[in-house]
């Protein structure tokens, strides 16, 4: 069975941002049957509470890689079927899904104090 999975994560300069909603651009990754076949990246919408969720399950994200993220975002992607991993520290967005496939992705507190 093929398996497809959408990451995405917050960047800033093509790397992981502490900060979710002040991010640059949102890399999406493709990864199929534990391979990364692509990486795209996205510009997020205007910033406004609830509207990251809703654009990135727009886009078929499975997965959410963050430094941080407000309680009321990881509600509304957990409403979307979205999983998110935070605390995690810094890191390229394929350096990141790699860890994440290899079950070696190393999350902790959340960077995020709202």
């Amino acid at each position: 069975m093929n398996q497809k999975l959408k990451v995405a994560v917050p960047t800033q300069n093509n790397l992981l941002t502490a900060h979710f909603g002040h991010c640059e651009k949102f890399a999406i990754i493709d990864i199929e049957d534990n391979i990364i076949v692509n990486e795209t990246h996205v510009d997020p919408p205007i910033h406004q509470p609830g509207v990251y969720p809703q654009f990135l399950a727009q886009q078929g994200v499975d997965l959410i890689i963050a430094g941080g993220m407000g309680m009321k975002a990881q509600n509304l992607f957990a409403q979307y079927n979205i999983k998110v991993y935070i605390g995690v520290q810094n890191g390229t967005p394929k350096q990141l899904a790699e860890d994440y496939l290899k079950n070696q992705l190393q999350t902790g507190r959340n960077l995020c104090d709202h």
